[in-house]
């Protein structure tokens, strides 16, 4: 897709390129997995922004936000993803922030806003639990109120880099007799040095470890913690996911995904031609980039709604479902195109040691765990299956 950028936007993206050049990390540009990274890797980039007032575009200006137009915040997400910069994590930016400069209090704004643009305070969250996953609405964790606290007990399960987390947003049940599972919930903010909270690591299947089980076990909270009101969690769970969906798709990223595909499948060759000039996986390839322009339109229609003040809706889930299926058929082809490079090695001819290294040129070398890691995302942030019932009911109105 070709945009006509006037003079002042041609003027942003060369601000937005050289203020990355300058100074965005080296050592984490186009850095694979989270696995690869250590804590202070993943927060550098996020809290250079954050010195800039950068770090939180979407954000009402009055919250800290740039005041950025659609167009810019475009440009502003096509630069990163030129230089792939790890950005900002979702769960306090894109996800409890919006929440709380919305539903929360001013002492709640006060207290949490500021660490969450500089990066300073790190966010998980609590939704998933075991048999709670796409019918978020049977959680079982409940929150009793004891005077000033809430004494919560209960298990969330997939929590994202929970391990490093300081604080956490949670979805408790505070009725357990209302009329509909969904009136029942509370949205609370737990602080995760809390007695009580306790965070076990899931192993997957590359051996990674980003995602937990959480227990709370009599986890005593402040009443204060609790954002908005009593038993209208339900809602704001429902505002933060729509934030979180949009955020999914990764247009930009995907965009670039593609450029280092074809150079890939440029490199590599069948039957001693390039890859590229195969007529099948060609195909592909300009199946996924056509797909990827339409969703590119969504994103920028939806970008430009929100610029005047429509919040992101049902089209989020569009956003969502399509980001998502063209980031696993990207990774597909990734695959396919490094072939068995993509495999890594165990032990060493050398030595008999059980280090992990390497084969093949250094683009095939995260292929495979991007690979597997990307088999989640059709479904957290609610599952496709889920975003196609609201579809159906919120826009074709069956």
């Amino acid at each position: 897709m070709n945009l006509e950028f006037t003079p002042e936007e041609v003027a942003f993206r060369e601000e937005v390129r050289a203020f990355i050049e300058e100074n965005h990390p080296k050592h984490l540009e186009g850095m694979g997995n989270r696995e690869d990274m250590s804590p202070e890797d993943m927060t550098a980039w996020h809290k250079i922004l954050g010195k800039k007032g950068w770090s939180a575009p979407a954000w009402p200006v009055e919250y800290g936000g740039t005041g950025w137009t659609a167009t810019q915040r475009y440009i502003w997400s096509e630069e990163n993803a030129r230089v792939g910069t790890f950005m900002p994590l979702p769960f306090g930016v894109s996800m409890v922030g919006p929440v709380i400069y919305t539903f929360g209090n001013d002492e709640q704004k006060q207290r949490h806003l500021p660490g969450i643009l500089s990066g300073d305070v790190w966010w998980c969250q609590g939704y998933s639990e075991p048999g709670a996953g796409s019918d978020l609405a049977s959680l079982k964790t409940t929150a009793v109120r004891d005077g000033d606290h809430y004494v919560i007990n209960g298990q969330k399960t997939w929590t994202t880099l929970a391990q490093h987390a300081d604080w956490g947003f949670f979805l408790c049940r505070t009725d357990p007799d209302a009329a509909k599972p969904q009136e029942g919930i509370s949205f609370i903010l737990i602080d995760m040095k809390t007695p009580g909270v306790e965070v076990k690591p899931i192993k997957l299947i590359d051996g990674g470890y980003e995602v937990n089980e959480t227990w709370l076990t009599d986890v005593r909270v402040p009443v204060e913690n609790l954002v908005g009101q009593e038993n209208m969690g339900w809602t704001y769970a429902k505002f933060l996911l729509a934030h979180e969906r949009s955020g999914i798709a990764g247009v930009a990223r995907s965009k670039r995904g593609v450029e280092k595909l074809r150079e890939i499948a440029g490199s590599e060759t069948l039957d001693g031609k390039p890859l590229m000039s195969d007529f099948d996986f060609a195909r592909k390839v300009s199946q996924l980039e056509i797909d990827l322009a339409a969703l590119e339109i969504t994103e920028l229609r939806t970008l430009a709604g929100e610029q005047a003040g429509k919040g992101p809706g049902p089209e989020s889930s569009i956003l969502k479902i399509k980001g998502t299926e063209i980031q696993q058929r990207l990774t597909e082809l990734t695959l396919e195109a490094v072939g068995s490079y993509g495999t890594p090695m165990y032990g060493s001819i050398a030595d008999a040691s059980s280090n992990q290294y390497p084969i093949g040129p250094d683009y095939a070398q995260h292929s495979a765990a991007t690979y597997f890691n990307m088999r989640k995302t059709s479904i957290y942030g609610g599952s496709n299956e889920i975003q196609r019932n609201i579809i159906t009911k919120m826009i074709l109105g069956l």
